[in-house]
């Protein structure tokens, strides 16, 4: 149980400063100014830091944990930002794999409360500035640092990196950062950094020229990870095929951080791969967490990342596909869901957060497809249900959102 005055510090963070996973869009400031006034506050802890900022749609958080897990084994003390979180708010800072403690949260947001300023911060800003001191105040040697939305006007944005990456680009968000791949590539590409090398993990027709461009404009190094043959015969904890392109972009970036002094070894990228959940909690990505019949968590949620999960889940499947379902209201979802196998059994559930999709939504969701569909208000639940149904050789994929999948822990 969290202590009453972590509890009370959690719940001021929440409340004062909304966050996007609670609210969504009303919870996003696209401006530097905030974070930037948060970060003079409490000394520009930026400042005397080193980076790795990773931006992209899909792939960001796996990739973050690689290479958070690889440095820690290679002797670095390793921060690591990283969102939403699962179960605790802790989750999203990290030092070698260790949770901020909730002392170290209390008195951050009491150092806030106390402080004379004038701003009106987001959950993500706060969050972000705390993770920044607390990384400072254990001595990290890098910080691995995941974006939140888009790039350009990102808080994370206020950092100088060693080296920039962009995962992938998809149709995502586009409320904020644009309806068009080029629009969107262009908000990704905002943290590329004069004259820092960047890396493009995959391109696009449409995003390629604009992350090309940028770069030139800065005098960066545009590293295109398609391009580079490396070696990679190691042993990948996280299921899915996708996630070979993201440890792909991982190697190309180790071979840069070696290049400005860096000593990371084969070893240690063997054991980083080996220890990434104890070395940096990550979890929900194709987790599997029961056989016969095969039940897989993962928490993608965007239209490009559940055809790359459909797609690797279909050919492990020997018997029947059950897909539980849940969705944000502000996603797709009525394009998601005609992704769906035809021969699949679909079952569709809500979660505690407030941005899920509504039973009537669901419901108006299978009237318009000529579904019948079953709906759960409990994920737990319709698991339980749903093994009922299913055969030995059947498998359940539970996925659409990351609150669907905290609900689960």
């Amino acid at each position: 149980m969290p202590n009453k005055s972590y509890q009370k510090a959690i719940d001021w963070l929440f409340t004062q400063f909304p966050s996007y996973q609670q609210i969504g869009a009303s919870a996003y400031k696209p401006d530097l100014g905030n974070i930037t006034a948060l970060c003079k506050l409490i000394g520009n802890p930026e400042k005397s830091l080193q980076f790795i900022h990773i931006a992209g749609s899909n792939g960001k958080g796996s990739t973050s944990s690689m290479l958070a897990s690889i440095l820690t084994e290679s002797g670095e003390k390793v921060g690591l930002f990283t969102s939403p979180h699962l179960v605790d708010f802790r989750e999203r800072i990290r030092v070698n794999g260790e949770m901020i403690s909730e002392e170290n949260v209390v008195e951050f947001c009491d150092l806030i409360q106390r402080s004379e300023h004038e701003i009106t911060p987001s959950f993500f800003e706060i969050t972000f500035a705390m993770a920044l001191l607390h990384f400072l105040d254990k001595n990290c040697t890098i910080c691995v640092i995941e974006t939140g939305l888009g790039g350009r006007l990102d808080a994370t944005n206020v950092i100088q990196p060693l080296i920039s990456v962009i995962t992938n680009i998809s149709l995502e968000h586009t409320q904020f950062l644009g309806n068009s791949i080029p629009e969107i590539a262009f908000e990704k590409a905002g943290i590329i950094k004069q004259y820092i090398p960047v890396l493009i993990s995959e391109t696009h027709p449409e995003s390629k020229g604009v992350f090309q461009k940028r770069a030139r404009e800065l005098d960066s190094q545009c590293i295109l990870c398609e391009e580079i043959d490396l070696k990679n015969d190691y042993q990948l904890p996280l299921l899915g095929s996708y996630q070979n392109k993201n440890l792909h972009t991982v190697l190309c970036s180790i071979d840069i951080l070696n290049s400005k002094g860096f000593n990371i070894s084969e070893k240690s990228i063997a054991k980083g791969l080996n220890n990434l959940t104890k070395n940096t909690g990550i979890i929900g990505r194709m987790q599997v967490i029961a056989d016969k019949p095969l039940i897989i968590l993962d928490v993608s949620h965007n239209k490009d990342g559940i055809q790359k999960t459909l797609s690797d889940v279909i050919k492990m499947t020997t018997g029947i596909l059950h897909i539980v379902y849940g969705s944000s209201s502000d996603k797709d979802y009525e394009s998601i869901v005609n992704l769906f196998p035809n021969h699949s059994k679909r079952y569709f559930c809500t979660f505690s957060n407030q941005r899920s999709l509504s039973k009537e939504q669901f419901r108006l969701l299978n009237k318009k497809n000529h579904l019948d569909s079953p709906i759960f208000s409990n994920v737990k639940t319709a698991i339980e249900e749903v093994k009922m149904l299913a055969k030995e050789e059947d498998t359940i994929l539970v996925f659409g959102s990351f609150f669907l999948i905290s609900d689960f822990f």
